[in-house]
């Protein structure tokens, strides 16, 4: 009977100590994307866009692959919402730029094709505070060398933004 009640008594011991511990953690601090950061990020790469004549759609999503923000750009094709929208997302899930992606198959590594969500064309770039990820951009509707353009321009008014 003592056994058992020792064995009970240090459980309770335990996990009175658990519960402190959990009473002391602490929700991380972190930043986000808010919509009016997400209106002024697509209105720079909106005017990129128009000011070479590209109609783009400019996708800008948070870090989970959610989006946050769309637009569709007069005639820009229908097609590039899903393409738009994977480069956001595989710029967020790799935190690097989808160039990436292209440069290393354009060098022969045909590996990228089987890599999941990884989407080896310009034009999706991670969007990033103090080395953390907090979104990312994704356009598309021109060549791969213009949605890049136009999302760097995007990604660009961020960083002044911190």
């Amino acid at each position: 009977m003592k056994t058992w009640l020792k064995t009970i008594s240090g459980g309770l011991a335990a996990l009175a100590l658990t519960v402190q511990a959990g009473e002391s953690a602490q929700l991380a601090e972190r930043k986000a994307l808010t919509l009016d950061a997400c209106k002024q990020i697509a209105a720079a790469a909106e005017k990129t866009a128009i000011s070479n004549k590209w109609n783009m759609w400019i996708v800008i999503i948070d870090d989970g692959g959610n989006y946050l923000y769309v637009e569709r750009m007069d005639e820009a094709q229908l097609g590039s919402l899903d393409v738009a929208t994977q480069k956001a997302r595989s710029a967020a899930f790799f935190k690097r730029p989808t160039k990436g992606f292209s440069d290393a198959l354009t060098a022969g590594q045909t590996y990228i094709l089987k890599v999941p969500n990884a989407m080896p064309i310009e034009g999706g770039i991670p969007l990033m505070v103090d080395g953390k990820i907090i979104g990312a951009i994704g356009v598309s509707g021109g060549s791969a060398q213009q949605d890049g353009v136009v999302a760097q321009a995007g990604a660009d008014v961020l960083n002044s933004m911190k």
